[in-house]
């Protein structure tokens, strides 16, 4: 299949309909994961079907775990953790969900296993997720730069009351990997795994989701403040037989954001009030620039401004460390508000596919937003509504970048999104969901 170079987006005037959100990749690859580390057979239900899922379906076959599709969006995965394939070698994309967690679960098998990616992935930071696991007794060793991919994984010499400490400030997948791969520490000492956060953590909500998976395969995490986590001595992950993964909530916040400047409304079915994932709370952002968001347990619906007939959005100045991947799209939303928007405490944005504070920057300023950012914050004014100006989006092999972008198909210019294939990493269908929305 021939990939597809650019894509223009559609003038739109309004937004309205409804759309059923795909898996949550978040939830989706951890739940491979647990599944392939649990006893028993598990059948896994509304998996993300992307690019990140298949870099961790691969990993997972080639380590010699049964795992097989049974249907669209429906996995079987059979556990075998103790009975790895000894060696490996992992190509893991740019899929830093699967990086992360592997490393750490690998660690503790007793194999030699090589985990690589993309030149972007080899830029990505990992140091402190394996300073924390050589502390405890992991043999891993830089391919390349110091603290960062590709890695080689040789069988560990564990030490039994050692205390794992991470650092909260870089990424939250770093104690996620800590966490998912504790049981397996627990099993092989007898004792139970203590992990410290060292600083502010970041990102917290997606360590409530990876606490409430682990719980519902069979093990409790007992924790303090978000700092200090204890996995049982006795801690076992079990299959729970079957196991239904969410609709993807930072997924979501690309449709709540088109609700609002849409005039909508626009039902998004696949997450809600019941939700585990922290990005919901998108809907607060969003209702805090002017739009109003009625939730149900599986959905949200959204009705907001008609930014097409002049109306603006109400202007932000939030933190964003809680939901730092959703905050992207109010960056986007910003070029609709009544004033300056100000986005604070995403320095991840740095760490992530690819250096997102500039990249949204330098894309806001083609359309002509005057923006400008610091270490972890970024400035955005709104276009002025002669200050428009046609453009070609750069997307920087980043999905979220070139669903952000998908918003300006509001402004009155031509507009052609560069790359639009990469949203494959999450949404692969994604262009022609929005399209079945706006109205032109």
């Amino acid at each position: 299949m021939n990939k597809i170079q650019s894509y223009r987006l559609p003038r739109a005037r309004a937004a309205q309909g409804q759309m059923q959100l795909p898996g949550s990749k978040s939830i989706s690859n951890r739940a491979l994961l647990l599944a392939a580390m649990a006893q028993g057979r598990t059948e896994l239900h509304g998996v993300l079907e992307s690019d990140d899922t298949e870099v961790m379906l691969d990993s997972l076959q080639r380590l010699g775990v049964s795992a097989r599709r049974l249907e669209s969006s429906v996995y079987e995965v059979i556990g075998g953790w103790d009975t790895l394939n000894p060696q490996a070698d992992l190509f893991l994309r740019n899929a830093g969900t699967a990086m992360r967690s592997l490393t750490a679960a690998l660690a503790w098998a007793d194999g030699n296993y090589r985990l690589s990616g993309i030149e972007r992935m080899h830029e990505r930071p990992i140091g402190d997720l394996v300073t924390a696991l050589q502390a405890g007794g992991a043999h891993i060793e830089y391919l390349g730069a110091s603290g960062y991919p590709p890695l080689q994984i040789k069988p560990a010499t564990i030490e039994a009351t050692h205390v794992f400490q991470v650092k909260g400030n870089v990424s939250s997948q770093f104690l996620t990997a800590l966490l998912m791969a504790a049981p397996l520490v627990a099993q092989k000492t007898g004792r139970a795994v203590e992990i410290e956060v060292i600083g502010r953590l970041i990102s917290q909500p997606y360590i409530a989701i990876t606490l409430a998976m682990m719980a519902d395969f069979g093990v409790e995490v007992h924790h303090e403040g978000w700092q200090h986590f204890v996995v049982p001595a006795q801690a076992c992950y079990r299959s729970p037989g079957r196991y239904h993964v969410e609709g993807d909530a930072s997924s979501a916040s690309y449709f709540l954001a088109l609700g609002a400047i849409g005039g909508g409304p626009i039902q998004i079915n696949g997450v809600g009030s019941a939700s585990v994932q922290g990005d919901v709370q998108f809907a607060q952002v969003i209702e805090a620039m002017g739009a109003q968001v009625k939730f149900e347990p599986q959905a949200m619906v959204v009705q907001g401004v008609e930014v097409a007939q002049g109306e603006r959005l109400r202007a932000f100045d939030l933190s964003f460390d809680l939901i730092p991947d959703a905050a992207m799209t109010a960056a986007a939303l910003a070029m609709y508000a009544d004033g300056p928007c100000v986005l604070r405490d995403i320095g991840s944005w740095r760490v992530k596919e690819t250096d997102r504070i500039h990249a949204m920057e330098t894309e806001l300023k083609r359309l002509g937003a005057h923006a400008e950012s610091g270490p972890d914050w970024l400035r955005v004014e709104p276009v002025p509504t002669d200050g428009w100006r046609d453009a070609e989006i750069f997307t920087y092999d980043d999905h979220r970048i070139a669903m952000c972008f998908s918003l300006a198909a509001f402004a009155p210019v031509q507009v052609d999104i560069l790359d639009p294939d990469c949203v494959g990493k999450t949404f692969p269908h994604y262009f022609s969901v929005f399209e079945q929305l706006v109205r032109t």
